[in-house]
């Protein structure tokens, strides 16, 4: 027996359409893109979009997931390759310098800038989840390295680790106002003389 698909078949690339939606919500925010922009965008009807994608909010979740894994993976391969929390930190915060600023993209990060003056409490919620499981992942290797001792006994692997996200956060915002990646890398270097 066969299955048949009703409907007909998309006539849309998906994946194109979905990085066209990711870079209109990196540069704009969820709040100021409309489903109208979205269409224009992504070359696409409204009936297509829902279709393929569900709502403005499933959109923008698949859009999130897509970032971490590909804009946003220099933090994960950063901690995977390197060998301490340290070294894993000082590449990361080098790396973003280079990736904020990238002009073959929106700068900053999707997920700080996205919902800066978002008034949906659900899609806030979701992205502030996904900042605090990041933040959560670099306290727990910062707490793993002060247990090997290869971090003095005396460090705080909470305040740490907020520190760096907020330094991280702010690189972000920099870059949305137009830091050059030479200026977000000085800060970057100040960051790690912090480091206990």
């Amino acid at each position: 027996m066969t299955s048949t698909t009703r409907g007909r078949p998309r006539s849309f690339d998906r994946e194109a359409a979905l990085e066209q939606a990711l870079r209109l919500f990196w540069e704009r925010g969820y709040e100021a893109t409309s489903v109208a922009d979205l269409t224009a965008a992504m070359g696409i009807r409204p009936p297509s979009l829902y279709a393929a994608f569900g709502d403005k909010r499933t959109l923008f979740a698949e859009v999130v997931a897509r970032y971490q894994e590909t804009y946003g993976i220099q933090t994960t391969r950063a901690f995977a390759e390197e060998p301490t929390a340290r070294a894993g930190v000082e590449r990361m915060l080098r790396e973003a310098a280079a990736v904020l600023t990238d002009p073959a993209h929106p700068w900053g990060c999707l997920l700080v800038g996205s919902t800066v003056n978002c008034t949906s409490p659900d899609v806030v919620q979701a992205v502030r989840e996904q900042r605090e499981a990041n933040l959560r992942d670099l306290e727990s290797r910062i707490r793993a390295d002060v247990a090997a001792g290869l971090e003095p006994a005396g460090t705080d692997p909470a305040a740490l680790a907020q520190f760096i996200a907020t330094v991280l956060q702010g690189m972000t915002l920099r870059a949305r106002d137009g830091a050059s990646r030479a200026e977000l890398e000085q800060v970057a270097a100040v960051a790690m003389r912090a480091w206990p």
